[in-house]
């Protein structure tokens, strides 16, 4: 099983009309370097991509019921939106870890939320727990055809704006989006490089592309970083065997670094990121030290994926003020 780039123009179709085509914003860096700004898109993620394309996937009849989701806080808004949009319950599972500021907007949205421990393991039980019960639809946060597709429609809009595109940098967690987006890059510009960012303190996708397969690492390591968009324990079996295909390397970055690219984006370019937005400029930052002699930057334009801006206001005045 895999994605192809004509499953992924069928979703871009699909969300038209639903999610926002975000631009492309040139940063105040030298060179030409261009960041994707999904920190504007509906519920401040690229998440709401994926979760409208399963909802608008299903036949009426399984919508119908509803739908049930596991997440740290961005595919949880993501899908409680995408839900209300076409009028069906959602029910979502969130970890005790996650930032209220997502919580909270998740239950705006009108979804239900039930509690969990941070474990991948409670996560899935709990939300399977719930699909037995319901009978409703798991959208999972990453690993499904349909959510990659979706979350590949930034990789369209990105060659479509910038065909010239040399170096598209995202940041990685279950790997759906830098599956989706590889995918589309590389069939449409088969020369530019694809990179994907972690944090070293949860860097298992990283570490999975060195060895050749999935690793999962503890939830108590990968819960240590501040950016919990990727606090992942394990990147899926369908995305990686995609990342293996289509991505060229991975880059890991210390905390500070993703504190100061964080702090970065709010002070030299006015936009605001959460510290998981900010991976694929701390990583793009490692790449122009040169310490990774296999893995350089092409010549010419560089694309920054920002994941998302779905961060707490004391957070993000503490990254400035330290």
């Amino acid at each position: 099983m895999s994605v192809t780039l004509t499953e992924i123009r069928s979703a871009a179709h699909r969300i038209a009309n639903a999610a926002i085509r975000t631009p492309l914003v040139k940063l105040p860096l030298k060179g030409e370097v261009y960041a994707k700004t999904e920190n504007l898109q509906k519920t401040g993620s690229f998440k709401y991509r994926g979760a409208y394309n399963f909802l608008a996937s299903l036949n009426p009849d399984e919508r119908r019921l509803g739908v049930v989701a596991h997440s740290s806080g961005n595919h949880a808004q993501a899908v409680a939106l995408a839900a209300k949009s076409f009028g069906v319950p959602a029910t979502l599972v969130i970890p005790e870890g996650a930032p209220e500021i997502k919580i909270r907007k998740t239950i705006e949205h009108g979804a239900k939320v039930l509690r969990c421990k941070n474990s991948r393991a409670d996560r899935t039980r709990v939300a399977k727990e719930v699909v037995e019960a319901t009978g409703q639809v798991l959208i999972p946060p990453f690993e499904h055809p349909w959510v990659i597709a979706g979350q590949g429609t930034v990789g369209i809009e990105i060659v479509e704006d910038l065909p010239e595109v040399s170096n598209v940098i995202v940041c990685v967690g279950g790997g759906g989006l830098i599956a989706g987006i590889s995918t589309a890059v590389k069939s449409i510009c088969p020369e530019a490089k694809v990179i994907g960012v972690e944090p070293e303190l949860a860097g298992d996708a990283a570490q999975s592309f060195e060895t050749g397969s999935p690793v999962e690492w503890p939830a108590e390591d990968v819960t240590r970083t501040i950016a919990d968009g990727v606090r992942t324990q394990r990147v899926g079996d369908l995305n990686f065997s995609i990342i293996q295909d289509h991505v060229d390397g991975f880059v890991t970055v210390t905390e500070e670094e993703i504190l100061q690219a964080t702090r970065w984006y709010a002070l030299e370019a006015h936009v605001m990121v959460e510290p998981t937005g900010a991976l694929a400029l701390a990583g793009y930052r490692m790449l122009l030290r040169e310490i990774y002699p296999n893995l350089t930057l092409n010549p010419g334009p560089t694309v920054l994926l920002i994941s998302g801006g779905n961060i707490e206001p004391k957070l993000m005045a503490k990254i400035i003020q330290s």
